[in-house]
């Protein structure tokens, strides 16, 4: 497990859309284009997992309470799946910290990919990114 912690004066959802757009951008990098799915979201007071075939997605709901957690100053957790690795990722204010099951390469590239990150007033994030792992919007 490989921990950050830092400081960043961006707002909580911007703090989760970038954790993970990082994650799945360093985990690709050594499972290619393996399907990214969200397997489990854990807040303050709820946990999301995919329901039947459907995958998780981040919507206004899960978001606002992803949010809401953050700036209680509680932990969330989510778990990814990309190819054969899993991944673990706990996003407190001020900390991070990540797991992956099989390669701890993975785990250094995201803390520092997010070291830089955080702290910018303008971070890097592929704009193509968000209607990835969020719903279509109607």
């Amino acid at each position: 497990m490989e921990e950050l912690e830092f400081e960043s004066g961006l707002g909580n959802e911007k703090k989760v859309m970038l954790t993970i757009f990082w994650v799945n951008r360093k985990a690709a990098r050594t499972e290619g284009c393996a399907p990214f799915l969200i397997k489990r979201i854990v807040t303050g007071d709820k946990t999301y997992v995919p329901e039947g075939t459907h995958l998780l997605k981040i919507n206004d709901d899960i978001m606002a309470d992803m949010v809401s957690t953050l700036d209680a100053g509680k932990p969330v957790d989510m778990d990814f799946n990309i190819g054969n690795e899993n991944i673990e990722v706990t996003l407190k204010n001020g900390a991070f910290s990540v797991s992956a099951e099989k390669s701890t390469e993975i785990e250094e590239e995201i803390i520092e990919k997010l070291e830089i990150e955080m702290p910018k007033k303008f971070p890097s994030l592929c704009d193509s990114f968000k209607p990835r792992v969020t719903p279509l919007e109607k």
